[in-house]
Formats: structure tokens, sequence, C-alpha cells
């Protein structure tokens, strides 16, 4: 009973130590920061509830910038393919308010390459998000800071401006990060069609990378 008593203090301790931390000024974003390197691929945002943005983004390889701005592809089980811009925010807060925005633009091609729809989407729900670990991988980020990016898992609902409704998958790997499960990419359903099977970036290619921020 003795031990059970001396770890409940401990906690106590720990917990005051860390409301002490808050009280003086230290940023979110910073011990969220400094906890990142630590993270194991099951560690999830809803521990924290940051508030977070996605995008799918641009690369400027010469300079090691990232921008927002950018273009992400993937393809059904016929070899057409969807075409997808966008960004948004949310917070990982299952039963509450989730501070969920975002959307962008959507195109699809046959399989032959023929344009057959495009307009834009505007996502309505989160269904979840998963921190994964990592350090971002460029100098430069024009979308925030680089000690704030995250890599990860995100789900959310979307609805298109056709009238059709699926999902959204927004998937970010840092480079280093050692998690070869998470991919980087998107992949995204619409109606009945599943594109599943996203175009993978290649090495000084334009397109087809993601990044999560913590805005808080």
């Amino acid at each position: 009973m003795n031990a059970r008593i001396l770890s409940a203090g401990l906690a106590g301790v720990a917990l005051i130590s860390l409301a002490l931390g808050c009280e003086r000024g230290t940023p979110a974003s910073t011990v969220l920061a400094a906890k990142t390197a630590g993270l194991s691929p099951n560690f999830s945002a809803s521990a924290s509830n940051p508030h977070m943005r996605w995008d799918i983004i641009s690369v400027n390889f010469g300079t090691g910038t990232v921008s927002a701005g950018g273009v992400a592809s993937a393809f059904a089980n016929d070899n057409s393919k969807i075409t997808l811009t966008g960004t948004g925010t949310f917070r990982s807060n299952p039963g509450n308010p989730q501070d969920v925005t975002g959307g962008g633009s959507w195109t699809t091609y046959a399989s032959g390459g023929s344009v057959t729809g495009s307009g834009t989407y505007e996502v309505t729900g989160l269904v979840s998000y998963v921190l994964a670990p990592g350090t971002f991988p460029l100098p430069n980020d024009n979308i925030g800071n680089p000690a704030d990016g995250r890599a990860g898992l995100l789900v959310v609902r979307v609805a298109y401006s056709d009238g059709s409704e699926g999902s959204l998958v927004v998937s970010c790997n840092f480079a280093g990060t050692a998690t070869a499960d998470v991919f980087e990419g998107v992949t995204a359903s619409k109606g009945r069609t599943d594109f599943w099977n996203r175009a993978a970036p290649a090495p000084g290619v334009h397109g087809n990378r993601t990044a999560f921020h913590v805005i808080d």
C-alpha cells in the first residue's frame, strides 16, 4: 500500500509541474515539438488535442521550401484517376467540436487520360487522425514553423460539388521516420469509386506530397 501511495504522490507532483510549466507561458507547440522524437507510431493526437492544419504541398527543390498549393493524385481499380488540391484544419477531439474546415479542387480522368469531371470539394467531418513520428525534412517552410511540422494519417469526410460524397485520406511520412507502413500522398473515394492506389512522390518531381502543422 505504501508503494501505491508513493506512486500516486509522484504522479501528482508531475501534474503540478506540468501545470506550472503551462502557467509560465510555454507554448503548446513548443512542448509538443520537444516530445516528437520519442513518439511511437501509435501515439494519437487526441492525447493532447492540438489544433492542426493539413496541406497538399508544393516543394521548391532548389531552395528546399515547402508551400501550400500542391497537387496529389490517386488511381482507382480501372486505372482512372483523381487529382486533388487542398488544405484545412481540424482538432482530434472525438465527441466534441472538432474545428473541421477545408477543401480544395478535384479533377477526375478516365484510364486513357481524358477528363471526366471537375469541381471543388468541402471537408464535412473528421473520421480520425493519428500522429506519426518524424522531423520536418526541409529547411524552409512557407506554411508554418518547421518545428511544428508533423507526420501522420488523417481521414475526413468530404462533399463534392457535383453532389457526390466520399472520403479523403491524407498521409505524411517525413524522411528518416523509419515508419515504412506510413505512405506519402493521398487517397480518396467519390461516390462508388475508391481511388485507393496513391500516386507515389518521385525524387525531384512536383506533386503527391503532404504535411501537417500544429497551429495552436
